[in-house]
């Protein structure tokens, strides 16, 4: 049986069936038994009491009581079109991440899901994040209603699923740890299933972190600095010179009103946001994918404007050049690539932003959370940072992606030996989680992608020959 249309793929999980009775369980037990699940139901339930905000009663079954207790439904799709009965696994879920899950589903049809599913007749899972797609655990999104978005419960989450699930048409027990279960994951998906592997390795048999950012930081120039060596080298040299100029303008404020005019930007006040801005058109660097029906072209026409002239032989001389010069403004003059970088911010951002809307303050101190100042990265690093490491967990990366620096390739990295047990695999010229995508041929994808997706074939079956269910007491 096959699920892939969205609208029979969505199931409703209702996680904890093992608690159906929770409303009669002590909080004590919640704790014990789900750890910071349990306090998340202890706060809800804390709330209900004072509030009435969730209906804990009804006539809904008891699971779904259950699981609107600890967050209302969340959302999964299942690919079972190679599941093998016989072989009884393994399960494959790709972790949703910071999107909906339905933004995920063509790597249940044909990427990374699919594609070891087939190899390994097993089935593929795309499991949607909290907070994200239909998976939304509160009315409304004010400092306080997100609270419950942490790392923490968000893995638990996942580790819950994967002990509970029941998979429509499906008689096996496919739970972990009954069935080895495969946990994928790109970017900030790929950083959870390296940290699923380390905190539940009763239930995560594997786990392979595609461009996973494992190492958090205040700042992060060498995300830019990743796309200035990457790109185009006309279009990276006239970035380069256009933001040192912008800067200096900025610094001797003379010609800052000017500036932020040609941008489009006039009245905006804090330097900070001006600048911040001119950042929009690199983040869509690591958008570029090597399927052209998927891949983002933002990056290579923003280039191809900051660069135009009608003139070549202007074009080819040195920047800020006399014969490049463009008097916007009285007194005013710049290179025509700035010109052209601010009609291009003009044209794809500015004149997206309504001019009546003004934010105050984001996110305002709640009655019972504060978004702290700083973001606590140290938690995140604790937990292996660029040396996170484990048996049947592979670390697969593209030599330019821009978020390389926070992964373990990173240059601040320690090297490490690519081996079958521990998977450490650099894709060159890809960019951010490549091997997540697919084709429906395999063998008509590009010879880097093909090579890759064969070597995660390979190690996953290599893995599955070594598991063994867990002895029966």
């Amino acid at each position: 049986m096959v699920h892939i249309a969205p609208k029979h793929l969505a199931h409703a999980l209702a996680l904890l069936s093992f608690l159906s009775s929770a409303n009669a369980t002590r909080n004590s037990d919640l704790v014990r038994v789900l750890g910071p699940q349990g306090v998340n139901l202890w706060k809800l339930r804390a709330e209900t009491t004072k509030a009435s905000k969730f209906n804990l009663e009804g006539t809904e079954n008891a699971q779904s009581v259950l699981f609107k207790t600890d967050f209302r439904p969340r959302w999964y799709w299942v690919n079972d079109r190679h599941y093998n009965a016989s072989v009884g696994g393994p399960v494959i879920v790709i972790d949703g991440g910071e999107t909906s899950g339905e933004d995920r589903l063509p790597f249940l049809d044909t990427g990374i899901a699919e594609i070891l599913a087939k190899a390994t007749g097993g089935v593929g899972v795309v499991l949607e994040h909290r907070y994200y797609g239909a998976s939304i655990p509160v009315d409304n999104f004010t400092t306080d209603s997100l609270r419950w978005l942490d790392n923490e419960q968000s893995a638990a989450d996942s580790a819950n699923f994967m002990a509970n699930v029941k998979f429509d048409g499906i008689e096996e027990d496919l739970t972990a740890p009954n069935t080895p279960w495969i946990y994928y994951g790109g970017s900030y998906a790929g950083a959870r299933a390296a940290h699923m592997r380390i905190l539940y390795p009763e239930l995560v048999y594997g786990a392979i972190a595609s461009s996973a950012v494992t190492h958090a930081a205040l700042s992060n120039w060498e995300y830019m600095e990743v796309i200035r060596l990457a790109a185009d080298p006309k279009c990276s040299s006239h970035l380069e010179n256009s933001i040192k100029t912008i800067d200096q303008i900025l610094d001797h404020r003379i010609f800052v009103g000017r500036l932020k005019a040609l941008f489009g930007l006039k009245d905006l006040e804090h330097d900070e946001d001006f600048v911040a801005l001119l950042e929009s058109p690199l983040g869509s660097w690591q958008s570029k994918v090597w399927d052209p029906t998927v891949g983002d072209k933002t990056f290579d026409k923003f280039c191809e404007a900051l660069n135009g002239h009608a003139n070549v032989a202007i074009a080819e001389l040195p920047f800020n050049h006399t014969s490049r010069m463009v008097t916007v403004a009285e007194g005013f003059r710049v290179d025509f690539a700035i010109v052209n970088y601010a009609k291009w911010i003009k044209q794809h951002i500015v004149s997206e932003c309504p001019s009546d809307k003004t934010v105050e303050q984001a996110f305002p101190p709640g009655k019972h959370f504060t978004v702290p100042s700083l973001p606590n990265v140290t938690a995140v690093n604790a937990l292996g940072d660029f040396d996170l490491a484990a048996d049947r967990l592979a670390f697969i990366d593209g030599a330019v992606d821009p978020w390389r620096p926070d992964t373990p390739h990173s240059d601040y990295a320690k090297d490490r030996e690519d081996t079958i047990l521990r998977p450490f695999k650099l894709i060159p010229g890809a960019v951010h989680h490549w091997d997540e995508y697919g084709l429906e041929n395999i063998l008509e994808e590009p010879h880097e992608i093909l090579k890759i997706h064969g070597e995660m074939i390979g190690f996953v079956q290599d893995w599955l020959k070594d598991w063994k269910a867990p002895s029966k007491v």
